[in-house]
């Protein structure tokens, strides 16, 4: 599981572009849409969702990535 830091909330397609889940805005918003991503084990479909530090990002087939503060990464 790799590690990305965030200082805020985040909006999940943003932190699938951040974590490289993702290389655009619109990949992300298919990985999305197509049922991929869960957030804590729960499928996701909204991709405005907020990530906290804490939150695990799932994404099938490429991976899984923590959010975690800064100071943690």
């Amino acid at each position: 599981m790799h590690s990305i830091a965030v200082s805020t909330s985040i909006k999940l397609n943003q932190f699938l572009k951040l974590s490289n889940a993702a290389g655009s805005g619109g990949q992300g918003k298919m990985l999305v849409q197509t049922g991929r991503v869960s957030v804590n084990g729960t499928v996701v479909y909204h991709r405005g969702k907020n990530i906290l530090p804490g939150d695990i990002v799932s994404v099938e087939g490429i991976g899984a990535y923590k959010a975690v503060a800064p100071e943690e990464a």
